[in-house]
């Protein structure tokens, strides 16, 4: 079986899928950014921390009254994330910071699709920088990274964009390896 990258970005209303909500879902193929996926999800749990919130810039009063149910945008997310692989090929969760958007979206797609296209893993972008260029951990912050692989150094906290920016960075550090293991 061969792999199909699929970056993955969450915003949601507070650091714990147990007591927060997903908001939004933003996932594109990592070689081809604009097969992409987004979904707002009406929130489902109480727990709201205030910053997560102002960050991604979105509603809670909208999300409530507007978004998707969780049930239905969890379902659509799971179908496309296993038709966007070609056959013969599994979706990888790739992700900036994989654990904290992998313990959401685990969550949420086997609480509401009863399945998990990606398996039971996920493949974290910063440890990747980390064993790829022998960084330290403090220095894998996005605005770090970006600034080493020539992209702009702020995510704009809209999932669908941020899953670009984040494929983006993914292929670069890719392309890199690839080059040092082509040299002499």
């Amino acid at each position: 079986m061969s792999s199909c990258y699929v970056s993955v970005d969450l915003e949601t209303s507070g650091p714990h899928p147990g007591t927060h909500s997903v908001l939004a879902i933003g996932a594109c193929v990592v070689d081809d950014p604009a097969t992409g996926f987004y979904a707002e999800l009406r929130p489902e749990r109480d727990g709201v921390d205030g910053a997560a919130v102002a960050v991604s810039g979105l509603s809670l009063d909208r999300l409530r009254a507007e978004g998707e149910p969780p049930h239905q945008a969890w379902r659509r997310f799971a179908g496309w994330a296993e038709t966007v692989a070609p056959e013969g090929s599994v979706p990888v969760f790739v992700g900036f910071n994989a654990p904290f958007d992998w313990m959401f979206a685990a969550d949420g797609l086997h609480r509401h699709a009863g399945r998990n296209p990606f398996g039971h893993s996920a493949l974290d972008v910063k440890a990747l920088a980390m064993g790829a260029d022998g960084l330290r951990w403090e220095e894998t912050s996005f605005a770090a990274l970006a600034a080493r692989h020539g992209l702009p150094d702020v995510l704009p906290h809209h999932a669908l964009e941020d899953a670009r920016l984040q494929a983006d960075l993914f292929r670069r550090i890719l392309a890199r390896l690839a080059e040092r293991e082509a040299s002499p």
